[in-house]
């Protein structure tokens, strides 16, 4: 048997390069109600979204003021994992707080 020399630059093979695309991202949002206490809010604000209090008291008031607050903005999986976080906590406590998502 003969061997063959395989030289180099033939033994490469080229791939071809896959274009990478970034995940989609959904905002979660928090759904003003007149049962949920403020205080709650703030909780679930700094608990599930580990906001500090300056800013999940900012979020509250927007929550308490215009009807809705945006708690943070993150890929499909996770955006569901923490609305899921939110009426399970609610739920628990025996407040109706509302939270839903949204693509970006």
């Amino acid at each position: 048997m003969s061997e063959e020399k395989v030289k180099p630059e033939e033994s490469v093979v080229e791939k071809e390069r896959q274009e990478t695309k970034e995940p989609s991202l959904y905002r979660v949002i928090l759904i003003n109600d007149n049962y949920t206490t403020m205080d709650f809010v703030v909780y679930v604000l700094e608990t599930i979204f580990h906001r500090s209090p300056a800013e999940a008291t900012r979020i509250m008031l927007d929550v308490h003021k215009r009807g809705a607050g945006t708690c943070g903005v993150y890929t499909r999986e996770i955006a569901e994992t923490k609305v899921m976080a939110v009426h399970e906590l609610a739920a628990s406590n025996e407040f109706p707080l509302k939270c839903t998502m949204e693509r970006e």
